[in-house]
């Protein structure tokens, strides 16, 4: 757990695709065709060399930025909750966005399964599983108000069975509802990484019979070759008429 209240500077600068060069890999032996292809392929991505720039832990940096730059989520003094945080490029924005100061006590915990390390500054890091009761006892006592906001990039480890795929990173994001649901403070947020095709039906009614507003994101530094989409639910309403 860590809890550092001088957040990093960082400028936002969004990354711009170069006509350059295609990077190669220099040595090919020991590797499989599909690591091959995903070397590559991070070598020639402008967002994998902008959070380096930038000090972003992972390119999905770019995707909270651009979601907020689009549906205006984040506001200086929030309390932010990150579900699967690791590795913390969504943290790391969160704790800019929200400009953690003595002026704005704003709050970003995040949670993940695994160790997130080393510490963010400006954030609070636990290590667990967010539905456990005991994690979640620990969560409240370290909340300073209520929760603003829940984010969720959860995604399971691809299968490569399309179908299989969508239902588990589905199920994902109806777990992080359902602690969203519990957690939220009227008016609050909530955004899940889901992937498009069926079987959406029942988490979508569920959203807008809690939320004023509940659209489907596409942001820019997602590929396109990628399914992915992010659902952001904006507006909770903590009684349900």
């Amino acid at each position: 757990m860590s809890d550092d209240k001088t957040p990093p500077k960082h400028t936002f600068k969004k990354p711009v695709q170069k006509r350059r060069e295609s990077a190669h890999l220099a040595k090919a032996k020991g590797r499989t065709v599909s690591q091959q292809r995903w070397l590559i392929r991070q070598l020639n991505d402008p967002y994998v060399r902008a959070a380096k720039e930038h000090g972003y832990r992972s390119r999905a940096a770019f995707k909270l930025i651009e979601i907020d730059d689009k549906c205006k989520l984040l506001i200086p003094g929030m309390r932010i909750v990150d579900l699967g945080c690791a590795p913390g490029g969504w943290t790391q924005v969160c704790v800019e966005r929200i400009q953690i100061n003595e002026r704005k006590q704003g709050q970003v915990i995040g949670i993940d399964l695994q160790e997130v390390s080393p510490s963010i500054p400006g954030s609070t890091l636990l290590q667990g599983d967010f539905l456990d009761p005991a994690l979640q006892e620990q969560l409240a006592s370290l909340l300073t108000g209520p929760v603003n906001g829940v984010l969720s990039d959860m995604a399971p480890a691809s299968t490569g069975h399309e179908q299989t795929d969508h239902l588990r990173i589905m199920g994902l994001a109806e777990i992080a509802l359902e602690f969203a649901l519990k957690t939220l403070s009227s008016g609050g947020f909530f955004v899940a990484k889901v992937l498009q095709g069926g079987s959406e039906k029942q988490l979508l009614d569920t959203l807008k019979q809690h939320f004023e507003k509940v659209q489907h994101v596409k942001p820019p530094s997602s590929r396109k070759d990628s399914r992915e989409l992010f659902v952001v639910a904006k507006g909770f309403k903590s009684v349900v008429k």
